[in-house]
């Protein structure tokens, strides 16, 4: 009871502060109470506050089949939410420099299933980190990294509620094309002899600095014309965004043009992780792989 009641309570606020929830969704996995997302927020940085213990006296996994079938796995759904987006967007006749949140009927419920399942992809993605921590790789699991993986879920959890589709289809379209590629390029990364074909990551780097800036030009192309969008959801997302674009350009800069250190040229580069359509500490080691090293 006491549970029940701190759910009720914690649900009346965040109705109190976003306003009325979409009907379309309610009822939908995961969706209906806030406090599943926050517990499995929670767990999350838990599982690596302990796995970083746990593990420092251990020695690290190797995980090379667990990170084949996680890569492809990832790869397949990121395709599949490519594709129904396209699809349903175009059924819809969405409207791309603005489009609301119900003229489109059908289409967008169609729509709305599809970013349910790009925000149940978020806590899959959790184990971007868990597969560090075993791996005792913890140098990658950087704060911009948690920080990402963390915010992503509980964001998306608010925009299934609240703008399930219309405007917010742009994003996840863009990144999930973005998640093919890069998934794609973790999984081959697995493998030593694949590695001597994996020499495009700069230029899937710079598609990922497109990605956000394209973004955010679709974002406020709908402040500037006007179709019934919230106004409020366009600005946060517009500087949400913005403050990505900042740090992924200082990475791009620290990690493309400046030269190497003595000690970087003797041993193995550890650059960072591009991940989810936002960069984090990575590329070098996907999923725990240095791509000089064979994993072990």
């Amino acid at each position: 009871e006491t549970l029940k009641d701190f759910d009720r309570e914690v649900n009346a606020f965040v109705d109190y502060m976003f306003g009325p929830r979409d009907p379309r969704v309610r009822g939908w996995f995961l969706l209906d109470s806030y406090l599943p997302t926050f517990f499995l927020t929670g767990a999350y940085l838990l599982c690596i506050w302990l796995g970083n213990k746990l593990m420092k006296n251990r020695p690290p996994f190797s995980l090379r089949a667990h990170l084949i079938v996680y890569n492809l796995g990832i790869t397949m759904l990121s395709f599949y939410m490519l594709i129904e987006l396209i699809l349903a967007t175009w059924e819809g006749g969405y409207n791309l420099q603005c489009q609301n949140l119900h003229s489109a009927g059908e289409a967008d419920i169609r729509v709305a299933k599809v970013l349910w399942w790009y925000y149940f992809s978020k806590v899959i993605e959790f184990m971007d980190t868990i597969f560090f921590v075993l791996r005792k790789k913890s140098s990658q699991i950087t704060f911009l990294h948690v920080y990402h993986h963390a915010t992503m879920f509980n964001i998306w959890w608010c925009v299934l509620n609240w703008i399930p589709c219309g405007q917010s289809f742009f994003g996840p379209t863009l990144n999930s094309f973005i998640h093919v590629l890069m998934y794609s390029y973790y999984g081959l990364s697995v493998i030593p002899s694949m590695r001597k074909y994996l020499w495009w990551k700069k230029y899937l780097t710079q598609a990922q600095l497109i990605q956000f800036v394209l973004t955010i030009v679709h974002t406020l192309s709908a402040a500037v014309k006007p179709c019934g969008f919230p106004f409020g959801c366009l600005m946060f997302q517009s500087s949400y965004m913005a403050t990505l674009v900042i740090l992924f350009i200082n990475f791009y800069i620290k990690t493309y043009r400046k030269a190497p250190s003595r000690t970087a040229i003797k041993e193995a580069p550890v650059t960072t992780e591009i991940k989810n359509g936002f960069h984090k500490d990575y590329f070098a080691a996907a999923n725990g792989f240095q791509n000089n090293k064979k994993a072990q």
